[in-house]
């Protein structure tokens, strides 16, 4: 069990499977070793060398995996299987995984084939999560010589606060090379055993695992995407954003301990607060049936849990870091036209029941104790009493913006479903981000910022650059003060006329992307930026431009940060993948477009190549350009969509996605005027443009 590519905390990293050589006395002591040459790895398998001599390769399927050992001549070998085993972290911030019990049964077939099962139960973890329960059920294709469990009680070395009595199983072989496989299960060993035997059978090889695997994300992912570029980094980059963007969430559909339902069912989403921007409107493009599945599970929980989740893991609601943003995702959702089998009267009143109920604070984050950050919005009746949030909330600001995009995300459901009145408050609600607007501010020359405020109604004196920690207690999280100040990107004309008209709206942006504006060593790896590429409150500053009519800044801006910040290297990020939000930020930005989420609204940026994508049930968006693979040229001269001249630098969903569409674009080394004269990008919640 493992996530991919989050931040914070480690989550998993259970059941612990270790080959070891030489004399085993106990299955708890410290087995590890160093690598001695680089791991090997492929869609499908990954294969480790160890300094010890043993090299083991593996190969999954979605419930079970294969391991394939081979041992060095003349030693003894060993496995040992630590059920307290789980990734721990060292950050002292209260999310480590705790070890509650577990238990453990040796049985052997008639040949001595050993195989065991059992269960364990852990807490905590970055959703700060109770007990939960995983089963596991392996087995060993070689005699096995000599096997035991063991346990042993007490608080031990692998976490401060994990206590229980430790229990795990040592198998010794006279065999160097073998077989062994290994199922789990959230709802008993039993389908753990199943899931083993019916998806990994005793006939299989690494070999045809890794086959079926590869033929999947070929099938599936891969392919939906058809390049015309040819050389290797920018195919690295393509295949590895896509791989990457797809590890999670978890489909546990079949799997859930909770409770019976017909709906889908996902966990691991880690969290919607990184995926919501960029992530989950490009799965709905390339995974529409899954993306429909997850819309479907974000109701289910509130049907059965009462809040829909902002993240989840473990089966368990947690954590938020500023707003409810799976409302975000569900009018996104709505606007694009998703039906199926989505229930819209219940996840309008599951979005309704984020904007108006507070959730409990019955789980109290140490971190930031002063309301829930479980699920919901824990600011919610600051927000709903003062049309503002106070300093007596942790993360004011960056609540007070997300609330902002919440409520006119509310506000798209609601006008959608013809409940007027509703929508009429929402999209007043979404305008309030603006008090928070102190226009007294000032850094880098220019005044005006989103700023903390107290009950009183008076602003904290606060420097627009500084966050003052950026965490769980603080005003602002993950993000400056200035960064946040251009995220009410549905309010975009009141933002600029705020700001002092489109020229200072353009230099604000132009001193966000100068080296050495921001804080020192914040973002020393691209230049001391007040833009951090590694956060995704900054995803959509670089295409604003668009908004004062300069997409070709916004296209110089985007790209230099992709072919800056972004390689098919081992440090290829610029900051943790986060489910693979970062990835899928590059995947726009190859495209050519980028999403404006909860609107139908997609700006337009410049492709790097020519590409079909498929959009299933025989539709495609194809895109040209008349300089692919020309990595100057990245400047769109004149734009054809569907055939017909285009000057606005945006389009909709139905232009080119709802029955598929051609965008062909002529590109140039220089900036053009095209789209100077176009109209702008929509500003719905801005009283100055029709709503």
């Amino acid at each position: 069990m493992h996530q991919s590519g989050i931040g914070g905390a480690p989550k998993y990293g259970v059941i612990a499977q270790q080959p070891v050589v030489g004399k085993v006395y106990s299955p708890f002591g410290d087995y590890s070793s160093s690598r001695s040459k680089s791991d090997e790895s492929e869609v499908g398998r990954y294969k480790s060398f160890l300094s010890n001599g043993i090299s083991v390769e593996m190969a999954a399927t979605e419930h079970a995996g294969m391991f394939s050992y081979h041992y060095p001549e003349d030693s003894q070998v060993n496995v040992v299987v630590d059920v307290s085993q789980f990734l721990t972290s060292n950050r002292g911030l209260g999310t480590e995984q705790r070890y509650v019990n577990g238990s453990i049964t040796i049985e052997h077939d008639v040949n001595r084939h050993p195989s065991y099962y059992g269960s364990a139960a852990f807490n905590n973890g970055w959703n700060l999560a109770p007990d939960w329960v995983i089963y596991f059920c392996g087995r060993f294709d070689a005699p096995s010589t000599n096997d035991f469990s063991s346990s042993t009680p007490g608080i031990f070395v692998l976490g401060p606060h994990s206590s229980g009595e430790r229990v795990g199983a040592t198998f010794s072989f006279a065999d160097r090379n073998f077989i062994s496989r290994v199922g789990v299960s959230w709802i008993s060993t039993t389908k753990a055993c199943n899931f083993l035997d019916d998806e990994i059978p005793a006939v299989s090889s690494i070999e045809n695992l890794a086959a079926a695997a590869k033929d999947k994300w070929n099938t599936q992912i891969f392919s939906k995407i058809r390049p015309e570029a040819r050389d290797s980094v920018t195919l690295r980059l393509l295949y590895s954003s896509l791989y990457g963007m797809n590890l999670m969430p978890s489909n546990r559909t079949g799997e859930n301990p909770l409770w019976k339902s017909s709906e889908p069912y996902y966990d691991d989403i880690v969290t919607l607060w990184d995926l919501f921007r960029s992530s989950t409107p490009l799965m709905h493009i390339l995974q529409p049936v899954a993306y429909e599945e997850q819309i479907r599970s974000l109701i289910d929980i509130w049907r059965n849990e009462g809040y829909m989740p902002d993240g989840r893991s473990s089966n368990f609601n947690g954590r938020t870091q500023g707003g409810s943003n799976a409302d975000n995702v569900l009018a996104d959702a709505y606007v694009k036209g998703v039906a199926g089998g989505v229930d819209w009267n219940d996840g309008y009143k599951a979005m309704v029941k984020d904007a108006e109920v507070p959730p409990p604070n019955d789980h109290v984050d140490p971190a930031a104790p002063d309301s829930s950050d479980k699920e919901g919005r824990g600011a919610v009746m600051d927000w709903i009493v003062r049309n503002y949030i106070t300093t007596e909330y942790s993360r004011s600001v960056t609540r007070a913006v997300e609330y902002a995009a919440n409520d006119f995300a509310l506000y798209q459901v609601a006008k959608g479903r013809g409940h007027t009145g509703d929508a009429a408050k929402y999209l007043g609600r979404s305008r309030n981000w603006r008090n928070h607007w102190n226009p007294n501010a000032t850094a880098l020359g220019f005044s005006g910022f989103v700023m903390p405020r107290r009950k009183d109604g008076s602003f904290v004196d606060q420097d627009p650059l500084d966050c003052r920690g950026c965490y769980w207690g603080d005003a602002y999280y993950e993000a400056l003060p200035w960064e946040y100040t251009f995220n009410p990107v549905h309010d975009m004309a009141t933002l600029i006329d705020y700001m002092g008209g489109t020229e200072e709206f353009i230099a604000r942006l132009n001193v966000t992307f100068e080296h050495n504006k921001g804080p020192k060593s914040r973002t020393a790896a691209v230049g001391n930026t007040i833009f951090d590429p590694t956060n995704e409150v900054s995803f959509m500053t670089p295409y604003l431009y668009h908004f004062a009519g300069r997409q070709d800044l916004s296209v110089k801006t985007a790209r230099n940060i992709a072919e800056n910040d972004f390689n098919p290297g081992k440090s290829g990020l610029p900051g943790n993948s986060d489910s693979g939000a970062m990835q899928s930020w590059l995947l726009w930005n190859m495209i050519g477009l980028y999403p404006v989420t909860g609107q139908t609204t997609f700006l337009i940026g410049s492709p790097w190549f020519g590409m079909t994508i498929d959009l299933e049930e025989g539709k495609t968006l194809k895109i040209t350009t008349s300089q692919g693979g020309n990595d100057k040229a990245i400047y769109v001269r004149s734009l054809r969509v569907n055939g017909q001249e285009w000057n606005k630098n945006w389009l909709e969903w139905d232009d080119i996605f709802a029955k598929g569409g051609t965008l062909d674009f002529a590109l140039g080394e220089e900036p053009s005027r095209w789209s100077f004269d176009g109209e702008l990008p929509p500003s719905p919640a801005s009283e100055s443009q029709s709503i």
